[in-house]
């Protein structure tokens, strides 16, 4: 064989093996191709349900159309058989909240006005506690604090009483436990006095008559609860029965002008008692809701003060029946046990049916409150806790409480 003619049988028979090598390559990639595809479509079937044999059968046809060149039918999505819609899921409603109970209400400026009684009671009554071993006097200690506080002698008294049973249970041990017996023995008393929510009398006009000594701020109370009820929509007459004091008729004429309240004044001298009768004749007439009488604050005497109040009292229900239908007493919260005194008085000789205590704010002797209420059983009313009209607050036992305890 020439060399020419065996170099080009060699290069022969070398294309032929590259091309049987790529076929062979070619053959074998299409042949996993078409594993896989077959293997994940049987899988396919198997999740939803196909029978074995069906895939089967399905696999040799496939392969029998790809050996003649032809795709393999793609199989139409199932199309689940129309019915009743599936019913909604149950989902478990959480159950409402129980409600929650509000809070005792908290005036600010209350508070702060009882801020010295406060500090000054619970600042003492901590001083008993510095030790680890509580005194053995600590009654009488306890005793001492309180009417030097002017929470007065009947709430003392029970209080005590209370502390006794505890130390005999061996159940007062610190401060705390001491301040929440006070404050419950607190709580009972003004609430046994309180006799509910005060509102006006439903009588047309209502007369409240205002008593007091002079210096208490009787006059300017007078004038802050005419501004009150006029803002209330309420039409107000100011009636000047003080007549021994010049001072008094002119100053009460710049309340009742400020509150835009009618207001009505005898001569100077003139009889107390025939000033406020007058006035309520004029209240009639001009169809007042409210007449607030102001009174002496100081006679010659004691006697004779109590005597003129006593006539006013009878001369009013005369021109309106029913009149007085509020006596209300006016004290200085800054004196103490002198008020209770003075409520003791009024109350003997008038039937009081309401206390208003001003210049809270300028006092550690809020307790008086307490003393008034325990000993002579009337309710407070209002309480003064600043100059201005809105100041004067309408008195709540429990509003009291949470100012002077915090709790």
């Amino acid at each position: 064989m020439q060399p020419d003619a065996a170099a080009n049988y060699g290069g022969l028979i070398a294309a032929l093996v590259a091309f049987l090598v790529f076929a062979f390559l070619v053959f074998a990639l299409r042949r996993a191709q078409q594993r896989k595809r077959q293997a994940l479509d049987a899988l396919e079937r198997r999740e939803i349900g196909t029978p074995p044999e069906d895939l089967q059968k399905r696999d040799e046809t496939n392969q029998a159309l790809e050996a003649k060149g032809e795709a393999a039918p793609v199989p139409a999505p199932e199309v689940e058989p129309e019915g009743e819609p599936p019913a909604p899921e149950l989902v478990p409603t959480k159950a409402p909240p129980e409600p929650r109970v509000a809070a005792e209400p908290m005036d600010e400026r209350l508070a702060e006005g009882l801020k010295r009684t406060k500090e000054g009671l619970f600042s003492r009554l901590g001083g008993l506690f510095v030790a680890k071993e509580i005194p053995a006097d600590l009654l009488q200690q306890v005793e001492a604090i309180l009417l030097t506080s002017d929470l007065g002698v009947k709430t003392t008294n029970r209080l005590l009483e209370s502390v006794k049973d505890q130390l005999s249970k061996k159940e007062l041990r610190d401060q705390q436990t001491l301040i929440r017996a006070i404050e419950g023995e607190v709580r009972s008393v003004l609430a046994q006095a309180h006799q509910g929510e005060w509102h006006l009398p439903e009588v047309k006009p209502a007369v409240i008559l205002m008593v007091g000594v002079n210096g208490v701020g009787k006059t300017t109370t007078i004038g802050k609860l005419a501004a009150k009820f006029s803002a209330e929509g309420k039409k107000v007459l100011v009636a000047a029965g003080d007549t021994f004091r010049a001072a008094a008729a002119d100053q009460l004429k710049i309340w009742a002008e400020r509150a835009g309240a009618e207001y009505y004044a005898g001569a100077a001298g003139k009889d107390p008692a025939s000033v406020i009768f007058e006035a309520c004749e004029k209240a009639k007439v001009l169809g007042v809701d409210i007449v607030l009488a102001d009174t002496a604050g100081r006679l010659h005497t004691k006697t004779n003060l109590m005597d003129e109040l006593k006539k006013v009292k009878r001369v009013v229900g005369k021109v309106i029946e029913g009149a007085p239908h509020e006596v209300f007493l006016v004290v200085d919260g800054t004196t103490g046990q002198n008020a209770v005194s003075q409520a003791r008085e009024f109350h003997e000789a008038l039937g009081l049916t309401g206390i208003v205590l001003t210049k809270l704010d300028g006092t550690a002797k809020g307790g008086v409150i307490v003393a008034i209420a325990a000993e002579l059983n009337v309710p407070m009313r209002f309480v003064g806790v600043g100059e201005t009209a809105d100041d004067l607050r309408r008195f709540d036992p429990k509003t009291f409480a949470k100012a002077l305890f915090g709790t």
